[in-house]
């Protein structure tokens, strides 16, 4: 399997009989503990303090570039725990909620962005663990497409920019909207299609 590929949601990964103090769970739990951090350098200053806000992003960054490796990291050595599986998901949804919000919060992002982006975030969620029983829905490249679209508009709107540096950061958040909202719609019908194929 090439990067290219889509892969299989990764909460129905097999579970290795392993410690859960391994190098992907670290990857992990290091995301976590960027978190508050994070937030912390986007808001001195009151979130206008150039130097601070630049770390913030360096630290967005580091924090993502951990969830590409972590996964891949888990499967590929057999490190896949129950723990990284419930982990993982919380994290994700920390970094980026936390960033959402606190650009909302200084008037960089508009507020029914950020809610659009989180309901579908939870509801998928929320929708994985509802057919994680009866098998596993393959991510699609819309999905990767997505997270590099918030990934990116995140970064951007978390610098200091302005004038055109700040409307194509804008516009990039409005893309990754219109996939947001696209891939949910798309994992919300096949989730009820494989609940309605599913054995009674």
């Amino acid at each position: 399997m090439t990067h290219l590929e889509p892969r299989s949601d990764p909460i129905g990964d097999p579970v290795a009989q392993v410690s859960v103090w391994n190098i992907a769970n670290g990857l992990t739990i290091a995301r976590l503990v960027l978190v508050p951090f994070f937030a912390a350098a986007l808001f001195e200053h009151g979130g206008h303090s150039t130097g601070w806000r630049v770390l913030a992003c360096v630290i967005f960054v580091v924090a993502s570039l951990t969830d590409l490796v972590d996964g891949d990291i888990a499967r590929k050595r057999g490190l896949v725990t129950e723990f990284g599986k419930l982990a993982d998901p919380i994290a994700d949804k920390a970094l980026i909620g936390t960033a959402l919000v606190g650009l909302s919060m200084l008037d960089e992002l508009a507020w029914w962005v950020t809610v659009l982006i989180l309901a579908r975030e939870v509801g998928v969620t929320l929708l994985r663990f509802w057919v994680i029983r009866l098998g596993v829905i393959p991510a699609s490249r819309g999905g990767k497409a997505k997270t590099m679209a918030q990934a990116w508009a995140i970064g951007l709107l978390v610098l200091p920019l302005s004038g055109a540096g700040h409307a194509t950061a804008t516009a990039l958040m409005y893309l990754a909207l219109v996939l947001t909202l696209a891939t949910g719609l798309d994992y919300v019908s096949r989730a009820f299609s494989l609940r309605r194929s599913a054995p009674a």
